[in-house]
């Protein structure tokens, strides 16, 4: 189902629909209506044809669509939302920003928090959201299955509550992606086995749609409907797979007034950036001549030689006065006008822009301090391995760390499964608060600083634990803007600059008044940042870059947050449905394994065991079912 504009919303199952209907009629229902309530949605993740660019794809969707359902709930609300996979790889969903308070297991990163859901099975998630108002958004989190598996959450203030800013006349979330003339999963399959970067993508799309500027594609060109004197809502989503979006709409201001589902002091501009993970709310007047006008997204492509699509999508803001139902080809749509595609000031205004719109609960004081640098790096070819698996520069495998580990999944089972069970081997808890060695991290780095350490680490926290992080970028090989994301935690940006962080002098930089929170951190291209939070929630958190390519690489650590004192400050104990443990090979099928299995809260026969010889074998170990 392609009609996503007008049959996007997933249709919940309310509990208590009865009882409510009944207390509606005798005239009691106010005090219902004003309880959280909890919403049952079914996603069946499938194979569906999608045509695009003159061509018809086998695509992944959820429930047939592309982009996927959208969920819309209300502050305090409860999701319970069952995926059945009934497509032919394994995979998970993230609920991108959620706060997942206790409730880890249901964050979704494949082997980080659970083991992936496989074909033929299905897993419950339940979280509830608390706290968070505004736009935010649910993806994949297996390889790059995300590239057609996403969709809006959006999160609305409690009922009898209202939004901080004049209620808009309509809402309407626009979700800018990337769309390849293949498929993803052979694109990243490629790129891993030879080393070298992947192809980039064919277009960007907004809503699922390329838009005008692309071959047969002006028909599906989404149509966003407005009135003259309306103040609207339009809340964006770069749910692009690898790519950084600039954004506009031709001759309207964007009122800002949220990000990443937190409230910001209002601010007016004529374009916005984000980075992949990245929501942005602003407000639109339609006080220009009744006319269609283009919504248009292209890249900001701050990586200096490195292959981008420089293509632009485009939407269409209709006034109904200039309806063209009858003759489009009478009213073009007025072009809007983009930065140049590595226009760092401008990305970077706007960015330093964003401002808390009270004084902000940042910590004012640190327990825990981490300086961790992040970027590329390049492995030399293994000894034995073909020319063929090394086409990175120079005969080399690309790859991507912080601190110099580049970080690698389990296969086995999932980090938080082997925290809560006790299990060894999965990981280790010494990932480096500090790089091995200080350089001069945005300068002419060492050949020698170039190739990274392939480990599982992850580094422990205290409940409660007021945690500073500098996210210091590199120039080893390129640099880059790296959106960084922090699974499970909202956190506070206090500073970000250029060059090498100086803690003598940029600390006095540090905006603890006013600091945006968010749960995505762009760190400019050859620059820092720092974020401050509270490690209140436990579990095992992942921290990684958002451009997809980075994380296949490497780029990414984890955060072990240990419980606190009592039932309030623990995780919950895991779910009776969570996906099987898996193993690559009989001989792992050890006493000790056992025994941990069967003093597993989870049942005994949730043990899956895959072959690493004969003819399937790769395909298992791929974690794609084949049969």
């Amino acid at each position: 189902m392609e009609a996503f504009f007008n049959n996007s919303i997933a249709k919940p199952r309310y509990y208590l629909f009865l009882l409510g209907l009944v207390l509606l009629l005798f005239g009691n229902a106010v005090p219902l209506l004003a309880e959280p309530r909890t919403h049952l949605h079914d996603f069946v993740v499938q194979e569906t044809p999608v045509k695009r660019l003159c061509k018809t794809h086998k695509t992944i969707t959820v429930n047939g669509q592309y982009p996927g359902p959208t969920l819309e709930v209300n502050n305090g609300d409860t999701l319970v939302i069952k995926v059945v996979n009934r497509a032919r790889y394994n995979l998970t969903i993230h609920w991108h920003g959620v706060r997942q308070m206790r409730t880890a297991w249901s964050d979704g990163p494949e082997f980080v928090t659970q083991c992936p859901i496989r074909p033929g099975k299905s897993f419950t998630y339940r979280f509830t959201i608390q706290g968070q108002e505004g736009t935010l958004w649910w993806h994949a989190h297996s390889s790059w299955l995300r590239a057609t598996v996403y969709g809006a959450l959006i999160i609305h203030p409690k009922e009898g509550c209202s939004y901080p800013f004049p209620k808009p006349k309509r809402e309407t979330a626009l979700l800018l992606g990337e769309w390849w003339d293949a498929n993803p999963i052979d694109v990243v399959r490629t790129a891993t086995r030879t080393g070298a970067a992947p192809n980039v993508s064919t277009a960007y799309t907004i809503n699922g749609q390329p838009g005008d500027f692309y071959k047969c594609s002006t028909k599906g060109t989404v149509i966003v409907p407005v009135d003259s004197g309306e103040t609207n809502l339009i809340r964006v989503i770069n749910s692009a797979l690898n790519q950084q979006l600039f954004f506009t709409i031709a001759n309207h201001k964007l009122t800002v007034v949220g990000a990443d589902a937190a409230y910001l002091k209002p601010f007016t501009t004529s374009v916005i950036m984000l980075g992949p993970g990245q929501t942005t709310d602003v407000l639109i007047t339609t006080n220009q001549p009744p006319s269609r006008y283009y919504i248009t997204a292209r890249a900001y492509a701050s990586a200096q030689n490195a292959p981008f699509d420089n293509t632009t999508t485009t939407a269409i803001l209709e006034y109904k006065a200039a309806s063209c139902s009858s003759n489009c080809t009478q009213i073009k749509p007025i072009n809007a006008s983009l930065p140049a595609f590595n226009d760092t000031r401008t990305a970077t205004a706007f960015t330093t822009s964003l401002r808390y719109p009270m004084k902000a609960p940042v910590p004012a004081d640190i327990d825990e301090s981490l300086f961790l640098t992040v970027g590329l790096g390049l492995m030399k070819c293994p000894k034995g391995s073909r020319a063929r698996n090394c086409q990175g520069p120079n005969g080399t495998r690309f790859a991507a760390s912080m601190n110099n580990v580049s970080f690698v999944l389990p296969s086995n089972f999932s980090l938080l499964q082997a925290h809560q069970q006790g299990i060894p081997g999965v990981f280790t808890a010494d990932f480096p608060a500090a790089p091995p060695v200080k350089f001069d991290y945005t300068g002419n780095v060492s050949r020698g600083l170039w190739q990274p350490v392939k480990a599982t680490k992850v580094y422990k926290l205290k409940y409660g634990a007021r945690v500073q992080v500098v996210f210091q970028g590199t120039s080893i090989f390129t640099t880059e803007n790296h959106p960084i994301h922090l699974h499970g935690y909202d956190f506070f940006i206090v500073a970000e600059g250029f060059g090498n962080f100086n803690p003598k002098k940029d600390t006095a930089k540090f905006n603890l008044v006013d600091p945006p929170m968010r749960n995505t951190v762009s760190v400019p291209v050859g620059g820092w940042a720092v974020v401050r939070f509270v490690a209140d929630n436990p579990g095992v958190w992942l921290l990684h870059c958002h451009l997809d390519v980075h994380i296949t690489w490497g780029l990414a650590m984890a955060f072990l947050v240990e419980n606190g004192v009592g039932e309030l400050q623990s995780l919950e104990a895991p779910p009776a449905d969570l996906p099987w443990l898996v193993f690559n090979d009989t001989s792992m099928v050890t006493d000790d394994i056992n025994a941990t299995r069967q003093s597993s809260p989870l049942p005994r026969d949730r043990l899956l065991v895959l072959p690493t010889r004969g003819a399937h074998a790769s395909q298992y170990l791929s974690l794609e079912w084949t049969h």
